[in-house]
């Protein structure tokens, strides 16, 4: 389910909704700036819900430049331009001006989201080192910013994954045999452990659609353990992906033919 999320999205969002209603935080040491924004951060959570971007595609996100006042960014599928008033007082800042192109997307509904919650910013407020929100006149209307990170691509799956999600479910931690799944992208052949078994498998990956994966004649040795769930739903997920994608704090997502996230792993 794309609405569910990691637990550091989720602590962030509890931060988020701590620090909206608290008197104390409008009075921390540390008081945002408009160069607190500048750079790129991508929106990863609106309203309390977080943001899971769809196969193919990365974080909407938006950008500042606090000495010219420029703004721009991508809403999920169309750019977005414009420009705030680089004078305004510290914690001040309003979005409601923001231009899109209008291009046709076949899915809208994160970017309808993310517009409506920009034209409603009012405020700025940091979070932590990572992390900044954007503030509506209502104390529910924020959107939670991460500095942005690199693009993944097909190269960067090389190496040993820990499996932290499996079909919305968290992994948990201290299993015997913690899951995690291991790409070797020279022979493009997967390795690793479900939860209870060893599995390995094919890696078909299609160089004209760059977010394509399919794992190939999978397979696992077949012990028997006291608790078998955590197993299936890896194995599940593993079946039915077909493509993968960034998400926040360096995870990765894979994702069904539905574009469901099915599966995060982490290094």
């Amino acid at each position: 389910n794309k609405k569910r999320t990691m637990k550091k999205l989720m602590t962030i969002g509890c931060l988020a909704a701590l620090c909206m209603g608290a008197a104390s935080c409008a009075s921390t040491q540390n008081v945002a700036t408009l160069s607190s924004l500048n750079g790129e951060w991508n929106i990863i959570e609106i309203n309390g819900e977080v943001v899971v971007p769809a196969p193919g595609q990365t974080f909407p996100f938006i950008a500042f430049n606090a000495e010219t006042g420029e703004v721009y960014g991508n809403a999920g599928c169309n750019s977005l331009t414009g420009s705030i008033n680089k004078n305004a007082k510290a914690g001040a800042i309003d979005l409601s001006a923001l231009g899109a192109t209008s291009r046709m997307c076949e899915d809208v509904k994160t970017e309808q989201k993310v517009l409506q919650a920009l034209a409603k910013v009012k405020k700025y407020k940091q979070l932590n080192d990572e992390n900044m929100a954007l503030i509506g006149s209502s104390k529910n209307d924020v959107i939670v910013l991460q500095k942005k990170q690199p693009m993944v691509g097909w190269n960067d799956l090389a190496g040993k994954w820990m499996i932290t999600q499996a079909q919305g479910k968290e992994v948990p931690q201290g299993m015997e045999n913690q899951p995690f799944l291991e790409f070797n992208l020279i022979d493009n052949k997967l390795h690793g452990n479900a939860g209870c078994n060893i599995v390995n498998a094919s890696i078909i990956h299609d160089e004209a659609n760059p977010s394509s994966l399919n794992f190939h004649s999978l397979i696992r040795t077949m012990m028997t353990c006291p608790d078998m769930e955590v197993e299936d739903r890896v194995i599940n997920s593993l079946n039915a992906t077909v493509s993968f994608g960034a998400l926040a704090d360096g995870a990765v997502g894979f994702y069904d033919a539905e574009n469901n996230l099915v599966l995060v792993i982490k290094k």
